[in-house]
């Protein structure tokens, strides 16, 4: 396991730059948009389906999204928008066996407040739709035992409250980086963007705080900890993720 610790200078601006960090700000930079509801009843996780259950391909994927999966992935986080401008979604995990994709959890999620973008830019408020790999992990609290790259630093934290007034502390306790516009091999708090940065960063799977995010994928403190403990780098991960319509295509 590799734990790197984060530069102060990062600590410093990580409060500022990453994209579901946003304090009390959020509760009032946006009063006319329409927020989700405070929370979402978690889903239970679905007991393993049998071998012969597998779907051949991933349900609700079509063959545009399919064809970005890496061959070699054998494990992947889809996340499935209620609508392209909610901000409720579902997490599901797969992995690939000799007969299809195996569901394994399904969990209850938040997206962003404005939903879901195809070209997502700094402060739109919407998460970004696409396939991305998963390298890197951190957050305020040790380790949980995942096989990814983690960080644990005094920078993974959350101030103020969310945008329906719910607190953000303990948000950030477990993050997993989403290579959307960013570095894969780094801290989630590395603020390289290779896309410039006004196209948003510091996209992560982080704790739920109860309320939509500002560009992240949310998820139950436990679900985050049952997350890293199985994704395996060797499986080469990835997150595919948007509103269902999108995806479909």
């Amino acid at each position: 396991m590799i734990t790197r610790m984060s530069p102060v200078a990062l600590v410093a601006v990580s409060l500022l730059l990453t994209g579901c960090g946003g304090g009390a700000v959020a509760a009032t930079d946006h009063p006319s948009a329409t927020p989700a509801p405070a929370s979402t009843p978690p889903a239970s996780p679905s007991s393993a389906i049998s071998a012969e259950a597998a779907p051949r391909q991933l349900p609700g994927v079509g063959p545009k999204t399919l064809a970005r999966i890496p061959a070699g992935t054998e494990q992947v986080v889809l996340v499935t928008g209620r609508g392209a401008n909610s901000s409720v979604s579902t997490l599901a995990l797969y992995e690939r066996t000799d007969d299809g994709w195996q569901r394994t959890a399904s969990w209850a999620a938040h997206n962003a407040l404005r939903g879901w973008s195809n070209h997502h830019m700094a402060g739109d408020l919407r998460s970004p739709i696409g396939v991305y790999s998963l390298t890197d992990a951190g957050g305020l609290l040790k380790d949980p035992g995942t096989k990814l790259s983690y960080d644990q630093g005094s920078g993974f934290v959350s101030p103020g409250t969310g945008f329906e007034g719910e607190p953000l502390a303990g948000s950030f306790d477990y993050v997993i980086a989403i290579n959307y516009n960013r570095q894969p091999g780094t801290s989630p708090l590395d603020w390289t963007r290779p896309l410039g940065a006004s196209r948003g960063g510091g996209i992560w799977i982080h704790v739920d705080h109860g309320g939509p995010t500002h560009g992240c994928v949310s998820i139950a403190e436990d679900h985050m900890k049952e997350l890293l403990r199985t994704l395996d780098p060797a499986r080469h991960p990835v997150v595919v993720m948007g509103d269902a319509a999108s995806l479909s295509r």
